[in-house]
This record gives structure tokens, sequence and C-alpha cells, in this order.
């Protein structure tokens, strides 16, 4: 690919994707990544601090999450500002356009401890955003805490049936789903 075409970001990531699953993470250069992508190692760099960040994005989860529970209707409850946060999620980063990357990237992932350890770092860093959301819209604290907690997990169980699928079920139908088996799991213990 020549060095002037656009999306850099995606096409590293993909790229990076690729050789993950090729040479496995730790046998991956970010100079291998961003020759694959048809780029240069200071673009990698304009982009990515480094080469695991490559599979993790740039944050744009948590101003969504945080936008969407602030937009939620004023009469919203705890959970139903959780669901907000997901079905903006489902609309922006989990869509099917995605869905094989997303699936890729968690064999890879799996596969490294590593790159295990930064996704439960990122997932833990989701939670407090959300519930730092929650409790600027006045949730008190343990609710607010909790609720963070039960989203994260409704999420998880959304994306595992979301990209485990290949048939076009939408990731928010997916977590509204996850998050009523949730909320029936708590309200029964």
């Amino acid at each position: 690919m020549a060095r002037w075409e656009p999306n850099a970001a995606e096409r590293l990531a993909h790229a990076a994707l690729e050789l993950f699953a090729e040479r496995g993470y730790d046998d991956t250069t970010v100079i291998d990544i961003a020759r694959r992508a048809g780029l240069g190692k200071s673009t990698f760099f304009r982009h990515f601090q480094d080469k695991r960040e490559v599979l993790f994005g740039r944050g744009s989860v948590d101003g969504l999450i945080t936008e969407a529970i602030a937009a939620a209707p004023e009469t919203a409850a705890p959970l139903d500002l959780v669901a907000h946060a997901l079905d903006a999620l489902g609309g922006e980063v989990f869509t099917a356009e995605r869905r094989e990357f997303a699936a890729r990237r968690q064999v890879v992932i799996a596969a490294n401890p590593e790159l295990r350890e930064r996704e439960a770092l990122k997932n833990l860093a989701l939670v407090v955003s959300m519930a730092d959301a929650l409790r600027r819209r006045g949730v008190p604290e343990v609710t607010a805490r909790v609720s963070a907690d039960l989203g994260a997990l409704a999420s998880a169980i959304a994306f595992e049936r979301w990209s485990g699928k290949t048939s076009g079920e939408d990731f928010r139908v997916l977590a509204r789903q996850a998050l009523a088996d949730v909320r029936a799991c708590a309200s029964a213990c």
C-alpha cells in the first residue's frame, strides 16, 4: 500500500492483527507492522504508543460511554443509563463491519498474557469511567459502582455472543439482553 493512503491507524491495526496471528505477538516488531501496512515507523508512533496499543484503540470508548450516560433521559434509572452506554458502544465500536476483526483480535489477545493483562486494565478503566459518569448524573456512590460493574459484565457477555456470531445480530440487542439477564440474576441473589 502507498504511504499516502488514508486510514493509517486502521491499516496499522489490521497489519498488526495479521502479523500477531501469523508470527505471534512476541515475534512481531513495530517495524514489521509498519511495513505490512505500507507505512513508516514514525507513522506508527504518531498513532500508537507501542505495539500493544495497536489492538486497544486510543480511548474513544471512554468518551462514548461518558457522553451516552450524560445524554440519557433525566428520569433514567442507573442500569438504564448503563444501557444507553452499551447502545453507544454498539452503534460506534461493535458494528457489523468490525465483527470479524474483533473476533480475530480476541484470539490473539487470548494467546498472550501481556495482551490479556492490557485488556483487563482497559476493561477496569471503562468500569471507572462508567461509574464516574453515573456519579456525575447524581447516582449514589455504591449504586454507581455496582451498576458500572453489572454493565461491564453485561458488555462482556454481549461481546462474547456478538463476536462469536456469524449472523447479523446487532451488539445493542445482545447487550440489552445480557443486561436483562444480569438484572435477573442480581434479583435472584
